[in-house]
């Protein structure tokens, strides 16, 4: 892998990459997921996957990065109190640090979309689309305009009254040297099976991962030499000088998830194998007798990885989301009404 930055990448890409994406259509019928619905919206706001999808659109060729932040945005509410949005709410006088304040959410970047879309939507349909499935559509838009599944999503989620604290997520969120045991127990309380959690952390195939991170890993031996390619060794020791991790130059300086990291594909399974990977969990993935299986048969088999990243990304955005009377739906994404 050779460096390479990612702002600079050509607008046009996301045109060709938009036209690679399959439909994972999934069962939308009555049926309720954890008291969603796939056509929850059908007739209070008909019109709201083309209104999300023509507002993401043009960020994405603009940005070729903020596929990336809005996967992570989505990845990172739902670890934390579960699906409810409360991931965008600002800072009020009477709480000092909230979940935003946490250092493992350096770097959450594209709430304000998430708020311009919601103001497009009071115009269209007030009052009924929540904050938190804007969040998961955003997502979702986000795989599919890289080339990954347009899957199917169940709606229905509200919004919470309020945001947990720093120190909650501090600790619901996994930290950046996460090995195979941690990670599956995480995804094991979503009730994701070991394939569908191989196939989500398969996220990482859009993106990059900051030095800071980077960095943590060579504190411990035994993460470091953990199926790593000496000579991707170099080349992160090269692109991530030994600053201390908590520096503004670590935070500021990152390498690229995977050979493709503008595409959801499949290279970041072949990094895995190859032992091209960025952080310790996505060297382990490839040599673990648990998950390599998986690791390898999505290398070679793209629909595969795709049916069950879907299902995954189904059970990760319906963990924990409040339905009815147990949430509310914010006018403002970013307050609390």
């Amino acid at each position: 892998m050779k460096p390479k930055s990612i702002a600079a990448a050509c607008a046009s890409c996301f045109l060709v990459m938009s036209l690679l994406c399959s439909c994972i259509s999934g069962d939308q019928n009555e049926t309720n997921y954890e008291g969603l619905s796939y056509n929850y919206y059908e007739k209070t706001c008909p019109r709201l996957e083309e209104i999300v999808r023509s507002s993401i659109s043009p960020m994405f060729a603009l940005d070729p990065t903020a596929p990336a932040a809005l996967l992570r945005l989505m990845f990172h509410d739902c670890q934390v109190q579960g699906c409810d949005a409360s991931i965008l709410i600002e800072t009020s006088g009477d709480q000092q640090f909230t979940e935003l304040d946490s250092a493992k959410n350096f770097g959450i970047r594209k709430r304000e979309l998430i708020g311009a879309i919601k103001t497009s939507l009071e115009v269209e349909c007030p009052q009924k689309v929540s904050c938190s499935d804007l969040i998961i559509l955003a997502a979702r838009e986000a795989v599919a305009l890289t080339g990954g599944p347009l899957i199917a999503v169940p709606l229905g989620r509200k919004d919470s009254l309020s945001t947990p604290s720093k120190h909650v997520a501090d600790s619901e969120l996994p930290p950046s040297t996460a090995d195979v045991d941690s990670i599956l127990s995480l995804f094991a309380g979503m009730d994701m099976t070991i394939e569908e959690s191989v196939a989500i952390m398969g996220s990482h195939s859009i993106g990059v991962t900051h030095c800071n991170n980077v960095l943590s890993r060579f504190d411990n031996v035994n993460a470091t030499n953990a199926n790593m390619d000496p000579r991707f060794q170099t080349f992160l020791r090269v692109v991530c000088p030994e600053f201390s991790p908590t520096s503004k130059a670590a935070e500021a300086t990152f390498v690229p998830n995977d050979q493709t990291s503008l595409i959801f594909d499949t290279a970041y399974y072949d990094d895995s194998i190859a032992g091209r990977g960025n952080l310790r969990i996505d060297s382990e993935i490839g040599v673990d007798p648990r998950t390599r299986p998986f690791v390898e048969a999505f290398a070679a088999d793209q629909d595969r990885f795709f049916n069950a990243f879907s299902s995954a990304f189904v059970k990760l955005s319906s963990y924990k989301v409040l339905t009815g009377s147990n949430g509310v739906v914010r006018s403002v994404c970013d307050k609390v009404d």
